[in-house]
Order: structure tokens, then sequence, then C-alpha cells
């Protein structure tokens, strides 16, 4: 039986990853991510089906000794922005410094392990219909672009077996998960749900001889209007903290470009099974009744 590690396992892509990689009945999986409340309430579920382990990813010592006894590494852990944005080092520690901590483990201890790579779409910042071949330029404040630029880097020059997923504006429960509330209401961006971004992972496992040592820009069905989204997610959940605090304080420059690659993976792993209508029918139907004052004071927004 194959040993899938999965780092970062607690957020909104990781929970789905191991539900689909539990679905599958044949590898040994170990999660992990930070000791928390909310992570450990989120993983709680899965403590009789997974080994669930608590720590770091710059703990070099416990990455060294993980990395040593899988197959594959499905490297979630992020420090997204808006954070990763404001503060210089968080995301350098996290998106580089873990990878950095889990590529020096395959190279000494364990080569053939195929590492999945969690990236970003925006990294092409302003780049008009860009691909994995365009050239990337960033600001000096781009602190997670560059952090997750400098990790694919890093992946690229020093391992055999390797796949990078660039990963658009996930569309997750908003309410209780990270969502990117600071981008331009009329971009067209690309998005794919929380759903098929965890099953690209996990199908891509099947695929890794077909995906090794390559880079993909990961899409969903079709691309959308991204004030479009926002009044959908307003007209369910009304107002809450995140979306007014971000739509009034934080700048608009949140990017999710539509590439023009965009269907490259899916025409060799064929993970889309989710839709847009179907992300809207699941956000409708947990809100239900609730937050009536919250949306009652969203429709003159949503007008």
């Amino acid at each position: 039986m194959k040993k899938v590690l999965v780092v970062g396992a607690a957020g909104a892509v990781g929970v789905h990853t191991v539900k689909y990689l539990l679905s599958e009945g044949r590898y040994e999986i170990t999660i992990m991510d930070l000791k928390n409340k909310l992570v450990m309430d989120r993983l709680k579920r899965f403590k009789k089906r997974v080994n669930i382990l608590y720590g770091d990813v710059t703990d070099r010592v416990l990455m060294e000794a993980l990395v040593k006894d899988h197959d594959y590494i499905i490297y979630l852990a992020s420090a997204m922005p808006p954070l990763g944005n404001m503060k210089k080092g968080l995301a350098y520690a996290i998106d580089y410094g873990g990878c950095e901590n889990v590529v020096r483990a395959i190279n000494y201890y364990n080569p053939k392990c195929h590492l999945f790579y969690a990236s970003t779409t925006s990294l092409y910042k302003n780049i008009k219909n860009p691909s994995v071949k365009s050239k990337i330029t960033l600001d000096q404040i781009d602190y997670f672009e560059q952090a997750k630029l400098d990790a694919e880097n890093l992946i690229k020059s020093k391992l055999k077996n390797y796949t990078i997923y660039r990963i658009p504006l996930v569309l997750s429960d908003s309410l209780y998960e990270t969502f990117m509330y600071h981008g331009k209401r009329n971009d067209l961006m690309d998005v794919v749900t929380k759903e098929d971004c965890a099953y690209a992972f996990v199908k891509g496992i099947k695929f890794s001889d077909e995906l090794n040592r390559k880079t993909f820009n990961v899409a969903g069905e079709i691309p959308v209007v991204y004030g479009n989204v926002l009044d959908r997610l307003l007209e369910y959940n009304g107002l809450s903290f995140k979306y007014v605090s971000a739509r009034l304080f934080l700048e608009k420059d949140y990017v999710s470009p539509v590439c023009s690659d965009r269907d490259e993976l899916e025409n060799i792993i064929h993970f889309r099974n989710d839709s847009l209508a179907q992300y809207y029918k699941r956000i409708k139907q947990k809100r239900g009744n609730k937050r009536k004052i919250n949306r009652l004071l969203a429709k003159v927004l949503v007008k």
C-alpha cells in the first residue's frame, strides 16, 4: 500500500484531499497541520482512519522524519493572502521554508518520493491569458507570490519527481474558510471549487508518471466575473466581518487570470466533477434560514 503525506491538511482543499484519498481505499495516509483548536476540530473526523500529526513545517527534524517514509507528498501548507503579503517573512517561512525542508529531506533520504506542490496563478499578476511558459515579473511587495516562485524553482532544480499545480481562486465556504475578497469586481477570473482542486491532487497520484516534472495551471469548468461571485456570496451569507473589512480596507490587488492552457491538466487526468451552479447550491443549502439579518443588511449592496 502506497503511503501519502498531506501537509496543510486542515485547509479547505486539504480536508477534501483527505476525503478523496480515503475514498480510494488504496493509500496509507498521514496528515499534518499546526496544532490549534480550529485545526483539531477540522481533522478529528479522520482520527480513526488516518495518522494525524500536529507540527510546524519549519521544523526541519520533524519534516525529515516524515518524508523518509512516504511515496507521495501533497504540500498544501501556505500563508495565504492578504496576510501572506502583509508580513514579509511569513509566506517565505511557510511556502518556501517548509517546502525547502521537504525538498532537502527527499534528496537525502527518499529520492523516489513524488512531491505535489500547490502554487498559485496569482504569480502572473496582470499578464493577459498567461500560460506556464509566461515570463513572470513580481514587485518587491509580492511576498506570497515570490515565496511560491522561489519554491517552484527550488523544486525544479533539486527533485527528480515532482508536479506543480498553480491554483486559481478557490471557491470555498467563505464564512469559515479562506477566501480572497480583495479582487477587482470587473475582473474575469479562473476559479476552481475546493472539491475539484482536491480531486486534482488525488487524481494526480494515479497519473504521476504523465505529470512528472511538469507545471500546470489548474482551472474549473468556466471563468467567472469576480463581482458576480461576490454578489452571490453576499446574497447567501449576508454581511460578514471578512467581507466588509476586505472590501473597505484592503487594496484590490488579488488576481486569478484566465490561463490560455487552463484545460491541459483536465485533458490528462479528468478531475472536473463540480460546477459553479453546484457550488452556489451547496452554499445556499448550508445557510438555509440562518443569517437573516445579515442577508437583509446585504440587500442594499447586492443591488
